[in-house]
């Protein structure tokens, strides 16, 4: 009976050193394979190199005519930007201008991910904005889907956007670990943290919160939560669907609050 103890205790032991020494590979799922362009569904876009710490990172820079507002697009934990066409086509359409990149290892993007190297990412992707654009930061809408939200949470609180857009968000990966891997003591082992909870009272920019109820991933709940932890003003939308085609599966109870929430962000740009 000992023995089995012994072993078991072993094991548990492995799996949590495993859990700390390869979390990212747990976070991050790459593609480097991009499989399209915005050119395919009658975009017109620039092809952009960024340099984010020494890494050059790939970005694509859609304009839309007498746009206001310019969208920094952040996306989730997979593929790469290139699999982003349908949002992409959407914010189009509604009269924005996006940047999206892609973070360090995915897609054409050199270096490897990891927390820190996001964070390097967007700002140089802001900069960009700032910089090359000679975008109002003002005039900036941070959109995150899952993990891009928080990587976009993190940006907003370190600068001023006009606002911040989150979608199928969690609360900070420690939480969603403790709901993935309840036998092991998670909180402590992560050496990841996308800590949005901790960020969020902090950001003064008009916030929307969207979530589906019937997401498979990120629980409902993280969504409401980081939400109640948000200051005014503030607007949640739920829609429906998984968690990956949530946006999609929703039609117009995506798209009309979406469209509603940037003509607001755009009057509070008038004089």
């Amino acid at each position: 009976m000992g023995s089995f103890l012994f072993i078991g205790c072993v094991v548990y032991a492995g799996l949590c050193l495993g859990l700390y020494l390869f979390q990212e590979r747990l976070i991050f799922f790459p593609s480097n394979a991009v499989v399209t362009t915005p050119q395919a569904v009658g975009l017109i876009y620039e092809d952009v190199y960024l340099q984010a710490g020494g890494v050059r990172i790939h970005a694509w820079y859609l304009p839309a005519e007498n746009a206001q507002l310019s969208v920094l697009f952040c996306h989730g934990n997979a593929g790469n930007i290139s699999h982003r066409l349908e949002t992409l086509s959407l914010f189009n359409s509604l009269g924005v201008n996006v940047l999206i990149f892609d973070y360090a290892g995915f897609g054409l993007s050199d270096g490897k991910a990891s927390e820190a190297q996001t964070y390097r990412d967007v700002e140089a992707a802001w900069r960009f904005l700032i910089e090359d654009k000679r975008t109002d930061p003002s005039a900036i809408v941070l959109f995150g889907r899952s993990l891009g939200g928080a990587v976009a949470t993190w940006i907003a609180a370190k600068e001023k956007p006009g606002a911040l857009i989150l979608e199928s968000t969690f609360i900070s990966i420690p939480a969603m670990g403790a709901n993935l891997y309840p036998i092991f003591p998670v909180r402590l082992l992560a050496r990841v943290h996308y800590d949005s909870a901790g960020l969020m009272e902090g950001i003064e920019s008009h916030k929307l919160f969207i979530h589906s109820r019937d997401d498979e991933t990120v629980p409902f709940e993280h969504g409401v939560a980081l939400y109640d932890k948000a200051n005014e003003p503030k607007t949640f939308v739920e829609i429906r669907g998984s968690h990956d085609s949530g946006f999609l599966d929703s039609g117009r109870d995506y798209i009309a609050p979406l469209q509603s929430f940037l003509r607001k962000v755009e009057q509070s740009l008038a004089p």
